[in-house]
């Protein structure tokens, strides 16, 4: 008996594990590109070797109208239409099809994932990410030296 899982839901989440998801998959021979509809669509891509970029179409959002807010390994984006009082209707709307409703979205990021900048153009709002390991954390190489023989002194002046 075979079983399959779905890691799609974590992908669609998650920023900087995919290394292990895509591990994972290729052990349980799925491929995880299908994702799931949601609201607001999005792509989460990698730039570079520890870069990557979250794109949400957020159409008939302002920059206003958005708010982005990293805490811990969390990166949350809501965004809710600021109802204006100048603002007049040109007449009835016979369809609505431009979704304008409150939303929030979480991704869970890895650890020493940052969130570098946000950009808004064209209906699409771009989140830069860096993966950023402190250098104390990054491997290292040790020298290998030769130690004294027993009883042998060592002159400190020397050295």
């Amino acid at each position: 008996m075979r079983t399959t899982f779905d890691l799609t839901p974590f992908y669609r989440s998650t920023v900087g594990f995919d290394r292990l998801f895509s591990m994972l998959d290729q052990a349980t021979g799925v491929d995880g590109q299908s994702q799931g509809s949601t609201y607001p669509p999005y792509n989460i891509e990698r730039t570079g070797e520890n870069a990557y970029r979250i794109t949400l179409a957020v159409a008939g959002f302002g920059s206003s109208d958005l708010s982005i807010e990293a805490k811990e390994n969390t990166l949350t984006v809501r965004g809710e239409k600021q109802a204006t009082k100048t603002e007049e209707k040109s007449g009835e709307v016979l369809y609505q099809g431009i979704a304008a409703r409150a939303f929030e979205r979480a991704f869970q990021l890895a650890d020493f994932v940052e969130v570098r900048g946000a950009t808004l153009e064209n209906g699409l709002l771009h989140i830069d990410l860096v993966r950023e390991i402190p250098e104390k954390m990054k491997p290292r190489q040790i020298a290998i030296g030769t130690t004294p023989a027993v009883g042998q002194v060592i002159d400190a002046k020397a050295a």
